[in-house]
């Protein structure tokens, strides 16, 4: 019986040990893609102010009809 139980032991540890290396390697990943996420939100937001500044700086209006109208 004490063998069947220590085995039991040793199979739960191994078990923890591996969802702790998994739990770890997700945490990694999901840090690494926040600052993708990140990075991705400041540069749109870049690009978003870059779009308003030339259009203010050309005058053009999206509703106004082109010129060989």
């Amino acid at each position: 019986m004490t063998m069947d139980l220590e085995s039991r032991v040793m199979d739960l540890e191994t078990r923890l040990a591996f969802q702790d290396d998994t739990i770890q390697a997700l945490n990694d990943v999901l840090v690494e893609q926040r600052r993708v996420v990140e990075r991705l939100q400041f540069q749109l937001q870049a690009l978003a102010t870059r779009q308003e500044e030339m259009q203010g700086a050309t005058g053009n209006d999206e509703d106004e009809a082109p010129p060989h109208y």
